[in-house]
């Protein structure tokens, strides 16, 4: 995750100036709406992919849905390359928002199935923290690179940032718990009177 939000993290801050400066007709009225667009695209696909995971136990599916929402989104920078209308943008927002609302659920479920017990505030932490950090810096870097080399330059990298991230993703394959073994649960709370 830290390849994946830096990756955009470069692209996040500038992204209104490339449409304004990039698309035909492109003003804060598109950039709104661009946003717009992927936050409630993403957040309408998030609920029920998530519920699919809870019900159908074992990771792989999770895993599966996990790298294919990155090599998903890790085509849409590259699709920047040729956007030229408002339409343009807001079908690759929508493409990176289900890639994402495939990648989010998953990602987390099988992050907090693999905490370590007693470790869960901080290991959770520690993911917020470096995701934080990776975008932060990579919002000043990627200022600094549209001003040196434009927009291509920005696109090319959150691609393969993104690309990068789905492959890294691969790695833990082998520590994806199957359908038949138990996921180590931690106990529901009692109530209390």
């Amino acid at each position: 995750e830290l390849f994946l939000n830096a990756g955009w993290g470069l692209l996040s801050p500038v992204f209104a100036i490339f449409i304004l400066q990039s698309i035909q007709g492109g003003g804060a009225e598109v950039a709104g709406f661009a946003a717009t667009t992927y936050w409630i695209v993403k957040s309408c696909l998030q609920v029920p992919i998530g519920r699919y995971f809870d019900k159908n136990h074992g990771e792989k599916d999770d895993f599966l849905f996990m790298v294919a929402g990155l090599f998903l989104s890790g085509f849409v920078p590259f699709a920047y390359l040729l956007a030229s209308l408002p339409w343009h943008v807001y079908l690759l927002q929508t493409i990176n928002a289900v890639g994402m609302a495939m990648f989010v659920p998953s990602s987390h479920a099988i992050f907090s199935r693999h905490i370590d017990k007693g470790q869960e505030a901080f290991e959770w932490s520690l993911q917020s923290t470096s995701l934080g950090l990776g975008a932060g810096i990579a919002g000043a870097i990627g200022g600094i690179l549209v001003v040196l080399f434009g927009f291509k330059m920005i696109f090319i990298l959150v691609g393969i940032l993104t690309f990068i991230s789905g492959f890294l993703a691969l790695l833990i394959y082998r520590n994806i718990i199957p359908k038949d073994k138990g996921f180590p649960v931690v106990p529901p709370l009692e109530p209390r009177l």
